[in-house]
């Protein structure tokens, strides 16, 4: 096994852009590689288009042809060494007469995992880490779901800054601006689940589909998940046929989480009451909030979050901020729970 070099760096970096052309709700991780020569040509390049397609190693192989033999492929995450829907990854670069293989991630999946030790042993140099950091930063849902079994959740919320989510009477539009609003739907598109409870499902009768400001829709739409027990009437709008929907009849988020897990879906996008919030807060199912705080007073009305079972500033929950930014006249806040 050789080490990293410059070179090794910037055809990673290569891997990682193309790999960044995937699409991000996919039940499969994002992937690129690259094909070089040993003059340091770049002779092909591929990334994973979806589940079902060629992974990008395949991809770039088919590209490549005969002109594989030789070369050095930078691969953004482990070679698959696993036959699913598509040929093992390992086994076609071996066969394509690859003599050396750079990555990036390692594959934690256990299923998949295993292909770096299976090159080794077939006298193929390997080179593993390179730009890891980079690489899990492309995939932190889907590496999440695979390394804990359940998906992502990001609990979206749009507050005014007294912490109110609709006002006396009920209504809630609009608390922001249209260009928060905006960015509200780009975030659903690369999610692939929206999750309400019946309460928001009955009372604001929302579409929860993931549309431009034209309103025109994104052509990948998450499901549409409503949590509970009660019934939605026939007209209700989350029951057209713009996207998916599940009405998952359960007050235990974790059965929702379980379901979607199965799924392959690993984000989670939340955008229930404050009900639905306080429950997967509660157990600990939050991963991330992004909060969109409106420069808006309200004085009464519904609080963003329901009773948490917090009584003393000792045991507030704690964020971490990743992401402060201004959209339009609103804020947009993202922080992640802090570990105590």
């Amino acid at each position: 096994m050789t080490a990293a070099t410059t070179d090794d760096t910037a055809m990673m970096r290569r891997a990682l852009a193309l790999a960044a052309h995937g699409p991000e709700a996919d039940a499969n991780p994002r992937v690129g590689c690259v094909l070089v020569d040993p003059e340091g040509e770049v002779v092909a390049a591929g990334w994973h288009h979806g589940a079902g397609t060629p992974h990008a190693e395949a991809e770039a192989l088919e590209a490549a042809g005969e002109r594989a033999a030789g070369t050095t492929a930078y691969v953004t995450l482990e070679p698959c060494n696993h036959v699913g829907r598509t040929p093992s990854c390992a086994k076609a670069l071996y066969a394509a007469g690859v003599r050396r293989v750079v990555y990036a991630q390692t594959d934690p999946n256990p299923v998949a995992a295993g292909g770096a030790a299976w090159l080794r042993r077939k006298g193929v140099q390997v080179e593993a880490g390179v730009l890891a950091e980079e690489a899990l930063a492309l995939n932190p849902t889907w590496t999440h779901l695979v390394t804990t079994g359940r998906p992502w959740v990001t609990w979206k919320l749009a507050t005014t800054l007294d912490g109110r989510s609709a006002a006396a009477d009920g209504t809630s539009q609009w608390i922001t601006g249209e260009e928060a609003r905006a960015d509200v739907h780009e975030q659903r598109a690369r999610c692939g689940a929206i999750l309400v409870g019946t309460g928001t499902a009955l009372s604001d009768d929302p579409q929860l589909t993931a549309r431009r400001p034209d309103g025109t829709l994104y052509p990948d739409q998450p499901i549409r998940v409503v949590m509970g027990e009660r019934d939605l009437p026939d007209t209700a709008r989350v029951l057209d046929d713009a996207a998916p929907t599940w009405h998952v009849r359960t007050r235990d988020p974790k059965d929702v989480l379980a379901a979607l897990a199965e799924a392959g879906v690993h984000h989670v996008w939340l955008e229930g009451g404050p009900t639905v919030a306080a429950a997967l807060m509660a157990a600990g199912l939050v991963d991330e909030i992004i909060a969109y705080v409106a420069p808006v007073l309200l004085g009464r009305g519904r609080p963003s979050v329901s009773d948490l079972g917090i009584t003393t500033m000792d045991h507030a929950l704690r964020l971490e901020p990743t992401d402060i930014t201004l959209i339009g006249h609103d804020v947009r806040i993202t922080a992640a729970l802090r570990e105590i």
